[in-house]
């Protein structure tokens, strides 16, 4: 049944809250987790060789993964939350003009940052913390999945962004979603069957590359198919015509968010510089806990893409009750996800930990090393998680009103004053044990400075009705 544009219309106009957060965020929570458990997949099959120099190595490219989602949020965030606050107005035509730009502009970005990295690979991975050990492995994996892999991906990504915000969920998650199954089942296939032994690292790599590219594709079609319905576009002709101030509000919103993304990259980049200074176990166990920590993190994010195409709306439209409702009903369901979540890895960090390197392998002495680090890195840095969704939350409120200013502000503060600085402050006095607990600190004095931006701007917002 092909759904119209109206049918969307009700759903951000209509819809009870709950309905309409629950309709726009479940498929976006399901996409993030299969995506979640796609990432996940590399470093749970790299883990059963027992080999704790591919698990640090697959940890430092991590960081440059991060980028792929950090350049996709400049235009799929900006464009993404832009095409919803038109749609608020009924500037239909803009929208298709908006989205088309956004493609065509991750395009450009992906090639010049897959040069980049290619030129200069090896001396960004030393610069990560790579080893002479996990220098090979690193280089395998990043060359694969960054350097030849992130069109795909950032394509994706910005696709999946500007389907949601336009009311299309459900097409956007399956997109993702694809490539997360994909990988699932090419993983093993490519590791363990058609690879030899040792080339573990480049099976994963393939595996994921060749889902991203699948992915990208499928949501390439869905938002062509979509068009129709949707102010949508792939035109190259509507990309060249969007209005100079358009491609402002894509920017002020969107370089905040992708900077939001990068300063959070450089927060892990310095956790991984750190923590490689006492030894590639305390990397490889560190790197274990920030894969394990994305579940609850996943959820949630799901939870705030599936709010943020409503509240840009109700904001553009002029009905700011349902924008606050909507808020507000986000906050509770993340805080609740994340309250779960603390119980969750308190009582089984030793078993959640142990799924991601096998301990009965050859180097059995320095995996259970790995997993113990793992194990007491988790239960320290779990306790941020409701704290991690009030940063995210918020700032995907204040993008979804076109609050750039805000979300640029909060992403610094948060980062390079407070999270950035405890990191070394703490693991100078503590060591590793002090780097873990960083989190939950550097997380707490971001919430608080998120909220109070929030409470601000909100006023602001009343003060002119």
């Amino acid at each position: 049944m092909r759904v119209n544009n109206q049918d969307k219309i009700a759903l951000f106009e209509e819809f009870p809250i709950p309905k309409a957060l629950m309709t726009m965020a479940f498929p976006a929570i399901i996409s993030q987790l299969i995506n979640l458990v796609y990432n996940m997949v590399d470093a749970y099959f790299i883990g059963r060789t027992g080999n704790s120099y591919m698990v640090a190595a697959t940890s430092l490219t991590l960081t440059l993964v991060m980028m792929n989602t950090a350049l996709s949020n400049l235009f799929g965030v900006g464009g993404g939350s832009l095409v919803a606050r038109l749609m608020g107005v009924g500037q239909q035509d803009e929208c298709r003009r908006v989205s088309a730009f956004s493609i065509y502009g991750v395009a450009v970005t992906a090639l010049i940052y897959a040069l980049l990295i290619g030129s200069f690979l090896r001396p960004v991975l030393f610069f990560l913390g790579a080893s002479n050990e996990t220098i090979t492995y690193a280089s395998q994996y990043t060359m694969l999945v960054v350097v030849f892999g992130c069109v795909f991906s950032m394509l994706s990504l910005t696709a999946a962004y500007l389907l949601r915000n336009a009311g299309y969920s459900s097409q956007a998650s399956m997109g993702l979603s694809l490539g997360g199954l994909l990988n699932i089942g090419l993983d093993p296939l490519f590791m363990f069957v058609l690879l030899p032994k040792g080339q573990e690292v480049v099976g994963a790599a393939l595996a994921t590359l060749l889902s991203n590219a699948i992915a990208c594709v499928y949501l390439l079609v869905s938002l062509k198919k979509s068009s129709a319905t949707a102010p949508l576009s792939l035109s190259i002709s509507e990309a060249r015509h969007v209005k100079s101030s358009s491609i402002r509000q894509i920017v002020s919103v969107g370089v905040p968010s992708a900077i939001l993304t990068g300063l959070f990259d450089l927060a892990n980049v310095c956790v991984n510089m750190l923590a490689s200074a006492h030894s590639d176990m305390v990397l490889a166990g560190m790197g274990i806990v920030m894969k394990v920590e994305r579940i609850p993190s996943a959820v949630n994010l799901g939870i705030c893409q599936g709010a943020m195409p409503i509240i840009a709306y109700n904001y553009a439209s002029g009905n700011h009750e349902r924008m606050k409702q909507t808020i507000s009903a986000a906050r509770l369901w993340g805080v609740t996800v994340s309250g779960f979540a603390i119980i969750l890895f308190q009582f089984f960090a030793e078993p959640v930990t142990k799924l991601f390197l096998n301990t009965g392998g050859g180097e059995a002495e320095k995996a259970l090393l790995t997993v113990g680090y793992a194990a007491v890195f988790l239960r320290i840095r779990c306790i941020a998680s409701p704290l991690q969704f009030i940063n995210y939350h918020s700032s995907y409120c204040m993008q979804a009103m076109g609050n750039g200013k805000a979300t640029m502000l909060h992403a610094f503060v948060r980062e390079l004053i407070f999270y950035i600085p405890f990191q070394f402050i703490m693991n100078r006095i503590w060591g590793e044990i002090g780097l873990a607990c960083a989190l939950p600190l550097g997380e707490l004095c971001g919430a608080l400075f998120a909220l109070w931006l929030m409470h601000g701007f909100l006023k602001q917002i009343k003060s002119r009705v």
